[in-house]
């Protein structure tokens, strides 16, 4: 069996260098996409731009977690895994914060800059996970990355949706319930990975 191939090995996934260079390439579309996003949300006023933007800078730095833990071994990797999950709640959690904040100094977000955003974030996300898609299963790593390339592409759509009701509107509501879709997200994200590494962790001892 070629080193490349994936087929069948499960937990050792992370070990293939065709995982490697999957993770390479969805590190460098999430941070790319995240610093880009960041940038555009300060520019249109988009609390969900901005959510958004830390949900792609959050999972390229959880994808690049998971690209250094190779290696190590199964009860370090679930607590890599676990540091992710607390990480991620804590960023959602700060979304969710952020947005309240916004409510009380509601001002139109540029719908324009958020649905050309919006299009091109689920582009990078759609991408990220057919490049993840065969290296979907493994341990509580492989699991989170792969949980969050799926689930980044919903909240995406969300954007797009939220730019079009800013624009029918004309009030910034569409966009911050969108703000809060995508913390909401995160948390789940988060719940679920921390369920994953507890459960590699039981299973290590």
């Amino acid at each position: 069996m070629s080193c490349d191939d994936d087929d069948g090995l499960q937990d050792l996934t992370g070990a293939t260098p065709a995982y490697r260079r999957a993770l390479w390439l969805v590190v460098l579309l999430n941070l790319g996409m995240g610093a880009a996003e960041i940038v555009a949300g300060f520019l249109a006023g988009s609390q969900a731009l901005k959510a958004d933007a830390l949900d792609f800078l959050g999972d390229g730095t959880i994808t690049l977690l998971g690209l250094v833990a190779i290696g190590w071994s199964t009860v370090w990797r679930a607590r890599s895994a676990l540091a992710q999950g607390v990480f991620l709640g804590l960023l959602g959690l700060g979304v969710l914060a952020t947005s309240a904040y916004r409510v009380l100094v509601l001002h139109r977000p540029d719908a324009d800059v958020m649905g050309i955003f919006g299009v091109a974030a689920l582009v990078v996300n759609v991408l990220s996970a057919w490049i993840l898609l065969p290296h979907r299963t493994g341990d509580a790593n492989v699991r989170a990355v792969w949980l969050f390339s799926r689930n980044d592409a919903v909240g995406n759509v969300a954007v797009i949706v939220a730019a079009a009701l800013v624009a029918w509107t004309g009030t910034a509501w569409p966009d911050l319930a969108v703000a809060a879709i995508v913390a909401g997200l995160f948390l789940q994200s988060s719940f679920a990975i921390i369920k994953d590494a507890r459960g590699d962790l039981a299973a290590a001892r």
